[in-house]
């Protein structure tokens, strides 16, 4: 397939290799320098000999996308369950697996991060029915970081499905999701199109598990009951009411507690329309995509889900739901790592972007390139989306080779950006398409989600299977950010309806140090970049209070070195924002939140430029460890391979331009 050989040769570093210092070391300051001319010309035109050197000969960019160990252990649960454990792929998936432990004994959710219960239940449970022998030193040190965080008892909903289909525990321990949450209209306030995207991919193939509870049946000497704490608990209900109940949690415990009892008995009228409802949603949201969702934890699921349905193991539909995931398996001598999908349109669009920054031509051959095949990529049919924003004509990316369902607003909003800078005349109408369905999409409260128009619902956080911290698709302020810089390259300014309403919407959300918080990047940085490029852009003055605070807090994190870098850990602990290992993408995020605010001739600004100029290797990259993406918020991170590399190029070309234009 020719995807892989877009990939560089160099390894993924191992999360064991990295070691997380001082979360904000304070080296001496380099002397003051203004940043050369030349030498930043020379960075950027290494920058852009780097970056055109990935491009693939279709026209598009893609970088690895690097999750944590649950994608390796994960996929060997699945294979157990599906009794496919004879799969020759297997060992080296967990070659990989054993590389990404810790000193400590455990996995962590991202590098320099603590070890995770449920990445460790998982890791050592799928290591185990590998055959790793359990006294060796590296089960013994999982085994003991799992008893020392509480015991496998108290992993995660997701978790707990595994454990279940692997008769570890009860389902009686998982959160009941009946099927006929299809049948639920929409005006009822919990609903299959009131939650986000990537919930309703999960909630109706757990809906069928919830529903049949399938068990593969292990041995005693397979199982895992030594990282239990209390096995009585771990297969009781999963909680227990003393009386009435006294806040919204309590009352999904007992909501949940009755759906229990309604499973168990042989009344369920609806349930056999329900299971042949839910069978015709996941089938049509497998049409034309790369997998349910386009994404790993619903394309295994689906895999469990046929297989309950009763499809063999040779029907169509079962062997490409095996391919899409074997597709994002990358083969590195003896060991398979496993990304969580692939991420061509939001590289392309970024790199497109950046090349527009560096003043490339729309009629440059590598512009033209990369813009047919993101026009090829538009969403032209409604799908999910449309339950809520019916009355626009389909325009819209998605994130992935091949995911129609799905278009979001960060994507389209990056995409409408790079193509209206670099796409010329032939991307206009597409553009236009694009820039009508982002501003359909706003939310009522002027920001933008990511994948729907939606309202908070902060009740549905209470509910049992919520605990991946997502059920939710609210507006958050790092899309409603770069919606209004694409707005803005589109001609909309400072005085159109929908920039009034966003341009609230972030006074209403911003911190009270004066920063934003990032939701699909780490973390604060991130957030206030965006939002300040996004006000430039469409012509807010910027020499307002709520600005200049926010430029004030950048530069208060800025490290004397000129760098900044920000932890995944500040979702967890709101003292590290803006804190954390320097790292490449997280200073050009920085750099440019102040050129928004300051211009290129900013101390500030220059001192970061010169880090940049720096610490950039011999290829014209640069070395990033860290993970700086976000997919869910405390529960999932990521490390696009590209950010190294097209961000600071684009910090590079704006300083540059700016510095020109000065």
């Amino acid at each position: 397939m020719d995807r892989i050989d877009v990939y560089r040769a160099a390894v993924a570093p191992s999360f064991a290799d990295v070691r997380f210092p001082d979360i904000c070391p304070r080296p001496e300051p380099m002397p003051s320098m203004l940043s050369d001319e030349k030498s930043t010309a020379h960075a950027l035109q290494k920058a852009q000999t780097a970056l055109l050197r990935q491009q693939h000969t279709k026209g598009y960019w893609v970088g690895e996308l690097q999750g944590d160990s649950i994608l390796e252990s994960e996929y060997i649960l699945l294979k157990f369950i599906l009794e496919q454990e004879s799969d020759p792929d297997l060992p080296l998936i967990a070659n990989y697996l054993r590389s990404l432990q810790q000193a400590d004994g455990g996995w962590t959710l991202f590098p320099g991060g603590p070890s995770d219960l449920a990445g460790t239940v998982k890791a050592y449970f799928a290591l185990k029915l590998l055959g790793d022998d359990v006294d060796a030193p590296h089960m013994r040190v999982a085994r003991d970081v799992v008893r020392k965080l509480g015991g496998a008892e108290l992993c995660n909903s997701f978790t707990r499905f595994y454990l279940a289909a692997l008769g570890q525990i009860s389902y009686d321990a998982c959160p009941s999701i009946p099927p006929e949450i299809i049948l639920i209209p929409k005006w009822i306030y919990f609903n299959l199109y009131a939650v986000s995207a990537w919930s309703r991919t999960m909630i109706l193939p757990l809906a069928i598990v919830s529903a049949f509870r399938p068990v593969r049946k292990l041995s005693a000497e397979q199982g895992i009951s030594e990282l239990f704490n209390d096995i009585a608990a771990a297969n009781s209900a999963a909680g227990k009411l003393k009386g009435l109940p006294r806040s919204w949690r309590e009352m999904f415990l007992l909501i949940d507690l009755s759906l229990k009892r309604y499973e168990k008995t042989a009344v369920t009228p609806l349930r056999p329309r329900a299971i042949r409802e839910a069978e015709k949603w996941l089938l049509d949201h497998l049409e034309g995509s790369e997998g349910l969702g386009a994404i790993f934890p619903p394309m295994v699921y689906i895999l469990i889900v046929l297989r309950i349905l009763g499809y063999s193991d040779n029907h169509p539909v079962v062997q490409k739901a095996h391919r899409d995931l074997k597709d994002l398996f990358i083969r590195d001598g003896d060991s398979i790592r496993i990304q969580p999908c692939w991420s061509p349109v939001w590289d392309t669009g970024i790199a497109l972007h950046a090349l527009a920054e560096a003043q490339i031509s729309p009629d440059d051959p590598v512009a033209q390139k990369a813009s047919q095949w993101l026009l090829a990529k538009e969403c032209r049919v409604g799908s999910d989306w449309t339950k809520n924003c019916p009355d626009v004509e389909p325009s819209g990316w998605f994130f992935e080779f091949e995911n129609p369902h799905y278009p979001d607003v960060d994507d389209t909003a990056m995409v409408a950006m790079a193509l209206k800078r670099a796409g010329g005349p032939t991307a206009a109408a597409a553009v236009k398409r694009g820039v009508n369905w982002l501003l359909a999409m706003q939310n009522d409260d002027g920001g933008w989600a990511a994948f729907d128009r939606t309202r908070s619902r902060p009740i549905l956080e209470h509910v049992p299977f919520a605990d991946h911290n997502a059920i939710q698709d609210p507006s958050c302020p790092d899309i409603a950010g770069r919606t209004l810089e694409c707005l803005g390259h589109n001609g909309l300014k400072y005085d159109h309806p929908a920039v009034r309403k966003a341009v609230s919407f972030l006074k209403e959300t911003q911190e009270k140090e004066g920063c934003w918080f990032g939701r699909w990047g780490v973390n604060y940085i991130y957030g206030t970049w965006q939002v300040l490029t996004g006000l430039r852009s469409v012509g807010e003055p910027m020499d307002q209070r709520f600005i200049r605070r926010a430029a004030d807090w950048l530069r208060s994190c800025q490290k004397p070195d000129g760098s900044w870098g920000e932890s995944c850990q500040s979702y967890d602990n709101p003292e590290l924002k803006g804190r954390g290992p320097s790292t490449p993408s997280q200073t050009a995020w920085g750099a440019m939140g102040l050129m928004a605010v300051a211009g290129a001739q900013d101390p500030a600004v220059v001192r970061a430029i010169n880090w940049l100029v720096e610490n950039q290797t011999s290829e014209g990259d640069w070395d990033e460890p860290w993970f700086t993406g976000t997919g869910f918020p405390r529960v999932f991170y990521l490390k696009y391979h590209l950010y190294r590399l097209y961000f600071p190029l684009t910090a590079l070309a704006r300083y540059q331009r700016l510095q020109a234009a000065s």
